[in-house]
């Protein structure tokens, strides 16, 4: 007698796997690079746009007003983020800074109007105005122009460009004799000393911020005898006659609140201090230091008060010194904004980064996008359950194949609803999937009818014939 095995139920094949077409590290390398290609173009643009540019501002030495306000300046233009940078190029004194500038080894520089004007200046501001002052000792005053003329003057000012001034403004000859009547004073010598050493008068030529904020008038006019301040009559005539000079007004207390000197407005002349450029500078660059310089004024005023009231360049063209254009632009108001002047180019550069975006968008799309799984392919998977239906051999190997075909059906429904399965093929999926659930259907019946043994070991055994 012998015993065999039971034959177990035949095993279900198993559904076939599902490929997925995995991109994740694609997306995780594009997305990277697109990131660097934005950072690269903002990057770009930001260059493009903000490009510096170096000016080379020639002044004369490092104590002067000259090489003070450059400095300011360059503090100004780094504190605002400006694209202009400057490189100071001090010399022994502003006459040799101006003989730089008129070589074009230098494209910035301050002159003052009596200055030899080199051709190819053009304004930018004037950072100061200059008042000649003629004072008198005490109460004698001098009645007119001429008369000052026949009398001994000390000049206090800025060297022998100073005493130059004097004498062409007063018309005096060029001779030793008027050499002897026009003479440089010491600086910051006490005008009592030089009225007591014989001048019968002074002329002072200061800056109008250092008259307002000194007080060394003030103190010599509560000093005994005083002073007195002088009008030039003609001053309307001399500002025609010479373009370099300039009609000016002394107000009221100018010189001193108490007593009040002048005790009414005073006319007379004087000369104005002008930031100036090359011709050849571009209008944008121009106008862009202009916009710095008007737009920062007390940024820029230095400790003495020089440049303490900056005013536009004249912007006449019968002006001493012409207004550059592009200050000019900005002092009318009529400088064209960063859409104005790029507006053309920036719409085609729209037009082709449009272009090329799309392309590169198709691109980046067809290589880094999850193709939608086709409803044809889901098709094949129900009929693959069908094949397999063959072999099921109870009710329980049905009901898994019956909760496998409901999980492709909602897979399918979802699918269709979020993208990611596309109706191709739909038609065949819904023939399938109703063909697929009839055949269990029926399947399930047979079985319920003919019910197969069950499945318990079976012992045989089989007679040995003696």
């Amino acid at each position: 007698m012998s015993a065999e095995a039971p034959t177990p139920s035949p095993a279900l094949p198993r559904p076939r796997a599902r490929v997925v077409k995995s991109n994740r590290a694609q997306i995780i390398i594009f997305s990277i690079l697109t990131l660097l290609l934005t950072a690269a173009t903002v990057w770009s643009g930001r260059v493009w746009v903000r490009n510096s540019e170096t000016l080379v501002f020639a002044v004369g030495p490092a104590n002067g007003p000259e090489a003070k306000f450059a400095a300011k300046l360059a503090t100004v233009l780094k504190n605002n983020s400006s694209r202009l940078r400057l490189k100071i190029a001090p010399n022994p004194d502003n006459a040799k800074a101006l003989a730089q500038f008129d070589r074009r080894d230098a494209n910035l520089a301050i002159l003052r109007t009596d200055a030899k004007v080199p051709s190819r200046a053009r304004a930018i501001a004037i950072l100061e105005h200059d008042v000649v002052l003629v004072l008198s000792p005490g109460g004698k005053k001098i009645k007119s122009l001429s008369d000052l003329k026949k009398k001994k003057i000390a000049v206090l000012g800025d060297g022998e460009n100073s005493v130059n001034f004097v004498r062409t403004a007063l018309e005096i000859p060029d001779s030793p004799e008027a050499a002897q009547r026009v003479q440089l004073a010491p600086p910051n010598t006490a005008f009592d000393k030089l009225f007591a050493s014989g001048f019968a008068a002074v002329v002072a030529i200061e800056h109008t911020s250092k008259i307002m904020k000194d007080k060394t008038y003030e103190q010599f006019a509560k000093r005994g005898g005083g002073f007195t301040l002088n009008a030039i009559d003609s001053a309307k005539a001399l500002a025609r006659k010479y373009p370099a000079i300039s009609e000016e007004t002394v107000s009221t207390g100018m010189l001193s609140s108490s007593p009040a000197i002048p005790d009414d407005d005073v006319d007379t002349i004087g000369l104005e201090w002008l930031l100036v450029a090359q011709s050849r500078m571009s209008t944008t660059t121009a106008a862009e230091l202009a916009r710095i310089v008007y737009e920062n004024k007390t940024e820029l005023v230095l400790d003495d008060g020089f440049a303490s009231k900056i005013e536009p360049a004249v912007t006449d063209k019968d002006a001493f010194i012409i207004a550059h254009p592009g200050a000019a632009e900005y002092i009318n108001d009529d400088t064209k904004s960063f859409m104005d002047r790029y507006s053309d180019m920036m719409y085609l550069g729209a037009a082709a980064l449009s272009v090329i975006g799309s392309i590169f968008a198709a691109i980046y799309t067809k290589i880094t996008r999850v193709a939608p799984e086709k409803a044809s392919e889901l098709a094949i998977r129900i009929l693959d359950i069908g094949e397999r239906m063959e072999h099921a051999k109870t009710i329980d190997q049905l009901d898994e194949l019956q909760d496998e075909l409901e999980t492709i059906l909602r897979h399918a429904v979802i699918g269709l609803r979020d993208g990611t399965i596309s109706s191709d093929g739909l038609d065949t999926f819904k023939l399938g999937y109703e063909f697929v659930r009839d055949e269990i259907a029926l399947r399930r019946d047979h079985l319920k009818r003919h019910p197969p043994p069950p499945d318990d070991n079976v012992v045989v055994v089989k007679a040995a014939s003696a």
